[in-house]
């Protein structure tokens, strides 16, 4: 099976994508007049803005949803895989794709916002919904769901329970099975309870872990900070092939970099828009900044914490195509959490290995809840006209199946078949934001235009020319016949 997957993922993951990603996160910063920078307070701002209602969660509950599903294994295992593979520079390509990938999560969120709709009494939106509502084409948006469900739903939890069980044995020493009932257990109790329950543990649960996780490298980096210095040239140079010995490494940094960064932050896959879609807002452009930021918050913070903190202790390997290894600072270790536990380890001896563990479970637990969310909305649109209470048990029960095998099988094939769902959802996807980015650019432009008026922004899509954006011309009917607030 191992070999099936590898020679996949060398189609899926062909320089194409690499270059595809790179290119539209470029291509969409230009055309956004690089919003990633001119609205960052803007994104700090409406974050704590805007409250949850009866059919949706607030921004904040929407940003934590989709901090769940981007902030996860790949923020501690991916990172010290990127490193083994594609060299320190692989860091650089990394930033890159997050700066770059922020403009992509804002175009692909908005469309999530602009085209949901209410599907028994909640808010549902995503990337099927924009493509079957903005272009019309309902075989492609039945087949990203499809694609979807699957992805999510079987091939990228495994990803992450990996990740739990070997951060656990190394902590702890737990064994993968205990560690699997015990994943079960927990996701049974969440997943359950619905949605809101999900995004209320979510909300909880991932600022915490992430300022955590930031405070204690923040902490190994002041116990070596005469280092940083170093660990900066050594990326940068590293990056553009001009560290010694690391010439032959170019290709695989800006490859491996990529191919985490995505899997990292999730710019262009199509996952973010499912929590976007869920928020109550006034207008689609708000959710589209706040998931924006989202992403500088996942690899610009989290992702490099976990870098810096493995590359100024020197616990990692670097290890050539041809499997000979350029730099071996853990020998016998194997590319993955163990790397980062190494690290902080030898920093905070007696805790950093433990406090990994704890903190890899709480990242990794979160992301199976956004990917069971990911994975329901995706049925939900698949059987809109028929009762779906049956489909999503078989889900959920699904879900923990898949959870627990991941805790036991081999981390290879775990990565091997969470980057086949990653990448061929990102194929699907980035396609369908590239067709429909005018209503999403539109949007962005009256954002603005109502923004440097001082007026409170309220979306009407008629104005934009929007006419199936169902949900929100009834918004908009509603708002104008609700009578004026008195003024004090």
């Amino acid at each position: 099976m191992q070999e099936w997957v590898n020679v996949i993922n060398s189609w899926v993951w062909s320089s194409a994508l690499i270059y595809l990603c790179l290119g539209v996160g470029l291509y969409f910063s230009i055309r956004t007049r690089f919003m990633q920078v001119r609205h960052i307070g803007e994104m700090i701002r409406l974050m704590f803005k805007g409250k949850a209602s009866a059919a949706g969660v607030s921004s904040f509950q929407a940003l934590s949803l989709s901090l769940s599903g981007r902030v996860g294994t790949g923020n501690i295992a991916g990172v010290a895989t990127a490193i083994s593979f594609g060299g320190p520079g692989a860091i650089f390509w990394m930033w890159v794709v997050a700066f770059l990938g922020a403009s992509t999560a804002y175009i692909e969120s908005v469309l999530g916002q602009i085209y949901h709709e209410k599907h028994e009494g909640q808010y549902r939106g995503g990337p099927a919904f924009y493509i079957e509502k903005g272009l019309g084409w309902k075989w492609y948006s039945m087949l990203f769901a499809c694609v979807t469900v699957i992805a999510c739903g079987v091939l990228m939890p495994g990803v992450q329970a990996n990740g739990i069980a070997a951060g656990l044995k190394t902590a702890f020493g737990l064994t993968p099975a205990v560690t699997g009932a015990i994943v079960v257990l927990l996701l049974g109790m969440i997943i359950f309870g619905g949605v809101k329950r999900i995004a209320k543990v979510a909300q909880v649960v991932v600022p915490f872990m992430a300022l955590g996780y930031i405070l204690i490298a923040f902490v190994v980096i002041l116990l070596n900070i005469h280092q940083l210095p170093d660990v900066f040239m050594l990326i940068i140079r590293s990056a553009f092939g001009t560290e010694a010995g690391m010439g032959a490494m170019l290709g695989l940094a800006i490859q491996w970099g990529v191919k985490r960064g995505i899997y990292s932050n999730e710019a262009g896959q199509g996952t973010g828009p499912h929590a976007a879609a869920a928020a109550e807002v006034s207008h689609p452009a708000q959710q589209g900044l706040v998931q924006a930021f989202s992403v500088y918050i996942d690899t610009l913070f989290v992702c490099s914490a976990t870098a810096f903190m493995i590359l100024i202790t020197g616990k990692y390997n670097v290890v050539a195509p041809d499997g000979h290894a350029i730099f071996t600072g853990l020998a016998g270790l194997t590319a993955g959490s163990d790397f980062t536990q190494a690290a902080v380890e030898q920093a905070l001896p007696g805790f950093g290995s433990m406090f990994v563990g704890i903190a890899l479970f709480f990242f990794a637990f979160t992301t199976i809840l956004a990917y069971y969310y990911i994975a329901e909305t995706n049925i939900a649109f698949l059987a809109r006209k028929i009762p779906s209470a049956g489909l999503f048990f078989i889900l959920k029960i699904a879900i923990l199946a898949v959870s627990f095998y991941g805790c036991v099988r081999t981390a290879e094939l775990a990565w091997g078949l969470g980057d086949m769902g990653v990448g061929l959802m990102a194929w699907l996807n980035i396609i369908a934001i590239l067709a429909l980015q005018k209503p999403a650019l539109a949007t962005l432009k009256d954002y603005e235009q109502q923004i440097s008026l001082n007026q409170e922004p309220v979306f009407n899509p008629k104005a934009l020319g929007l006419d199936v954006a169902h949900h929100w011309h009834i918004k908009h009917l509603e708002s104008e016949a609700a009578p004026e607030a008195p003024k004090v």
